[in-house]
């Protein structure tokens, strides 16, 4: 039986999955485009699968699970054919988990908060206060780094996750390659990848096109 994805394009936690489903050559999925404009996500439905009513959410057979973090550590946990995208050491996967919890505390909640207003209240420009909270997460983001990947030597879902939301939230405020050199260069890293150019581009693309619609230049 295959998968399913409930998903919408633009959506930068639905990309994440998108990748990882990629990097793990997972190929059986019917990806289900959700409208949120028209509320489908509340349908009896959907809530009974996933009351909290967010996206993306997966079912693999009888098992359900959202939350995009949840989605791909599963898909890890469960098919990669080793640990590298998700080491099983304690030290080495407890900093991946501290990035996918700063990939949801900071980078998508400064995404979530600039763009609903947006999308859903009619504005056409961003709110300063919010664009200074993409500032903060470049900032912190410029820090991290040790060594090409956000967590180490080597690529996790550390940077799965983050490039993620980071890709879209450069369509609103673009990386300064003179203040953040390093983060500059893990993006272009990111971005080079096949997984990214087939699975995160598109909705990126389609996300820029989206903004010249409800941004007044």
């Amino acid at each position: 039986m295959g998968m399913k994805v409930y998903k919408r394009d633009t959506s930068g936690p639905c990309r994440s999955v998108f990748m990882v489903l990629e990097l793990l050559g997972i190929k059986d999925v019917e990806y289900i485009h959700m409208n949120l404009i028209q509320r489908e996500h509340f349908s009896e439905e959907y809530l009974k699968m996933n009351p909290q009513h967010t996206i993306p959410t997966l079912k693999d057979g009888d098992f359900v699970i959202w939350d995009s973090h949840a989605i791909v550590t599963y898909l890890v946990n469960q098919y990669a054919k080793d640990d590298s995208l998700y080491p099983k050491d304690p030290k080495k996967r407890a900093i991946v988990d501290q990035r996918l919890h700063f990939d949801n505390g900071v980078l998508f909640a400064a995404l979530k908060t600039t763009m609903v207003p947006i999308l859903y209240n009619g504005e056409t420009a961003f709110r300063q206060e919010n664009l200074d909270k993409i500032k903060e997460g470049y900032e912190f983001m410029e820090k991290f780094f040790s060594g090409p990947w956000l967590a180490g030597e080597s690529m996790t879902l550390a940077d799965i996750c983050c490039v993620s939301n980071v890709s879209s939230l450069n369509e609103i405020l673009p990386i300064d390659q003179t203040l953040y050199p390093k983060l500059s260069a893990w993006f272009e890293r990111c971005s080079k990848q096949d997984f990214y150019i087939k699975r995160n581009l598109p909705g990126v693309q389609e996300l820029k096109e989206l903004l010249k619609v409800k941004l007044v230049s």
